[in-house]
């Protein structure tokens, strides 16, 4: 049956699902992990360099000067330039762009492809940014960089999900997430030590970011198709020979129907992302192509490790010592990715993310009192006070780390059926990546208006975010990727909204 629905029986064969865990399978997924790598480097590198004297000298000398004056209007306001914060905004916007035309290669030339297309485009990205000699360079380097990272969030997540056993599916998606944190821990590492090397640093910085696509290409060539979308391209044999490979047992056909059946109703759908609106697909649409994505980045995470140290030079901490504490939330958010790899599978998705949004809401609250009370009035803040707001961020960072940072990647993976999977992998992507560049590019004009206001704001939000979790969310863990569509008819209010499609009501009646 089409629509998201699996055959009569479908529904039934994952008892009989066989496999272990084999070195083939652990080898694809740590050279499909590594497209989180490119995300995270670009994370950490270019929230190192747009605080370096060396860069804003370069080509921002507005930006220098109002540093070097340390002004007291300037406590909040000293990195507020619009052009500066589009160096950074302008990649997530050719991401947002650029997703549509991976949808398109991830559906029919399979998610390996789109991985290492999106490892070619990164590699020139950080080729012309390490050459670059004016603004222009710049955003075009940037450019490229968005076009890889499109191409790889849209693949990666759906590539992990896919090729991984259903009891584990979610600590081997969130191998996406480590490799991302990692990425961030290692460019703030580099940042830490090109930061001294004057005046060329930043270009060593920016022109690392080809070590990893190189690393992805090269592996990309040994990386194995996942079995449902050869499955999708018809390829039927070649994808029950990797999934042997990958399962470590001949006795696949259990799962290999599952596949099979998922794979015809994908076919029956002419338009997938059309098929996204209809009422069946009404929840996958809502948590998770709009709601969570957009949450991600609306908790204020990618705003802290954009700026992280801007943030901690405004607060009086050096330059040395806010690269310094940029390792320290690097450092945070690796733990909580491993923290969240350990018991996802466990805990499920809904207590992690519950727990992660009342920590988060504590530690915002307290930075923002902190702030209001002690910053703001040209003066450097007390060393103890200083330690009190890094603790704060850290604790939201860890929170961040092992919720809504792997699970806002997560989560989106599973929940579509094959037929719109890829199609709705790309409207994550362009939801997330648009709220990441409107943050970025908002972020520091709402610092310097709302001061320590935006982060009331944004723990207000985070007050929406988790009880829309609560309310709306099943829980998802272990079970088939290709059976998380019977959960909406049984949530509380999702069932209501996808009974309505005739597909639906004619399953309910037993009607082919």
């Amino acid at each position: 049956m089409a629509g998201g629905f699996i055959a009569e029986g479908a529904g039934k064969r994952a008892v009989f699902y066989q496999g272990k865990i084999t070195s083939y399978f652990i080898l694809a997924c740590i050279v499909g992990s590594l497209g989180g790598s490119l995300f995270g480097y670009d994370l950490g590198v270019s929230s190192g360099v747009t605080s370096m004297d060396d860069f804003l000298k370069n080509f921002f000398p507005a930006v220098y000067q109002r540093k070097q004056a340390h002004l007291k209007e300037t406590d909040y306001c000293k990195y507020d330039n619009q052009v500066l914060t589009l160096f950074t905004s302008s990649l997530y916007f050719a991401a947002l762009v650029s997703t549509f035309g991976a949808s398109w290669v991830t559906k029919n030339r399979g998610r390996r492809i789109s991985i290492m297309a999106g490892s070619v485009s990164f590699f020139l990205g950080g080729l012309i940014n390490a050459a670059a000699v004016n603004i222009a360079m710049l955003i075009i380097g940037r450019i490229f960089l968005g076009m890889g990272i499109g191409f790889c969030n849209q693949a990666v997540p759906l590539y992990l999900s896919e090729i991984a056993p259903h009891k584990i599916r979610g600590a081997v998606n969130q191998l996406f997430q480590l490799t991302t944190c990692l990425g961030i821990l290692i460019a703030d590492i580099v940042n830490y030590f090109t930061a001294e090397l004057h005046p060329w640093g930043w270009r060593l910085s920016l022109g690392l970011a080809m070590v990893p696509a190189i690393l992805i290409f090269f592996g990309g060539i040994f990386l194995p198709e996942t079995p449902n979308s050869l499955v999708e391209q018809g390829r039927l044999d070649e994808a029950r020979e990797i999934l042997k490979k990958v399962r470590g047992t001949m006795d696949v056909d259990a799962e290999f129907e599952d596949l099979k059946d998922a794979s015809e109703a994908a076919r029956a759908i002419k338009n997938p992302f059309q098929n996204l609106l209809k009422p069946r697909n009404r929840p996958q649409l809502i948590i998770g192509a709009l709601g969570i994505p957009a949450f991600q980045q609306l908790s204020g995470m990618n705003s802290i490790l954009f700026y992280a140290p801007v943030i901690f030079q405004s607060l009086g901490f050096g330059s040395g010592a806010a690269l310094y504490s940029s390792l320290i939330t690097g450092s945070m958010l690796v733990i909580g990715a491993i923290v969240s790899m350990g018991t996802v599978d466990k805990l499920g998705r809904r207590f992690l993310f519950i727990e992660a949004g009342i920590q988060m809401i504590c530690s915002m609250v307290v930075v923002a009192i902190t702030l209001a009370l002690k910053f703001g009035h040209g003066e450097e803040i007390s060393k103890g006070l200083a330690v009190l707001l890094v603790a704060a961020i850290c604790l939201f960072v860890l929170a961040y780390g092992w919720s809504w940072g792997p699970l806002g990647w997560l989560v989106p993976s599973e929940l579509f059926p094959l037929e719109t999977r890829s199609a709705g992998q790309s409207v994550v992507v362009c939801v997330n990546m648009f709220f990441t560049a409107a943050i970025a590019q908002c972020f520091l004009a709402a610092l310097c208006h709302l001061k320590w206001g935006v982060f009331i704001l944004f723990a207000c939000l985070i007050v929406i975010m988790s009880l829309f979790i609560i309310l709306l969310l099943p829980e998802t863990k272990q079970l088939p990727i290709e059976e998380i569509y019977q959960l909406w008819e049984q949530h509380w209010f999702w069932k209501h909204i996808v009974a309505k499609d005739n597909e639906i009501k004619r399953h309910y009646m037993g009607v082919n």
